[in-house]
């Protein structure tokens, strides 16, 4: 069986080496480097499973660097990161990371942060035994296999977990999910201080859908309750 490979990308060579040996232990294969160009080149050459990426990095940024691996490839990205502001959370949320932990760190957490993502998106892309039902409401056609969303003939891009709210939301319309299913249910972990980045990631996903311009929104805040689908 191949070995899951995992890229650590922080120009802190120690911080790199401790994350490295913590992962090795795990049985993870892992490749470490240093600037975000060189992490980009290691993505187009090599199969990578999993991202943990610092922000400020030389040559390239972790923003940058999350931007263009979202382009093409659907992997998981743990921000890691002595950026602890709400604003650099929220902003590497939405634009494209899984997790953001803060440093100082300690190893254990980020290892069981590695291992949740993974199990999360190792169900995900499990093969399909049959083909799940492409969703149409009124302009908005949302198809599970492709993963794909077209409002009104034009294709939105979404991240995955944008994609996935939108799904499970869409899938039970009319049906109420609370921050915390929504949560337990995308995400795949049990739920802790998540609903922020539930709400961060609805709003975002409703600017996507131009809920800004629509009449009626086709997701609906329940107040005191959660969200549901109003198709």
């Amino acid at each position: 069986m191949k070995r899951i490979s995992i890229l650590v990308a922080d120009d802190e060579e120690e911080i790199a080496d401790l994350i490295a040996i913590h992962l090795e232990k795990e049985g993870y294969n892992v490749i470490k480097v240093h600037d975000g160009k060189e992490a980009i080149q290691v993505i187009q050459t090599q199969s990578i499973d999993l991202l943990i990426l610092d922000i400020m990095m030389p040559k390239m940024d972790g923003y940058e660097v999350t931007r263009q691996v979202r382009e093409q490839y659907n992997m998981p990205i743990i921000f890691l990161s002595a950026k602890t502001s709400d604003f650099d959370k929220v902003h590497g949320l939405v634009i494209g990371a899984d997790d953001y932990m803060t440093k100082p760190f300690t190893p254990i957490e980020l290892v069981a942060r590695v291992n949740a993502q993974l199990r999360r998106f190792m169900k995900l892309n499990q093969p399909k035994v049959d083909n799940k039902d492409i969703l149409e409401f009124g302009g908005i056609v949302i198809s599970p296999d492709h993963r794909s969303v077209l409002l009104y003939g034009e294709k939105i891009e979404l991240t995955p977990k944008e994609f996935d709210i939108l799904y499970l939301l869409a899938s039970h319309p009319k049906k109420v999910y609370s921050v915390e299913n929504i949560f337990q249910q995308v995400w795949g972990e049990a739920y802790f201080e998540g609903g922020n980045t539930v709400m961060v990631h609805i709003r975002t996903l409703r600017k996507k859908l131009g809920e800004d311009k629509r009449k009626n929104n086709l997701i609906k805040t329940v107040w005191g309750v959660g969200y549901t689908f109003n198709g």
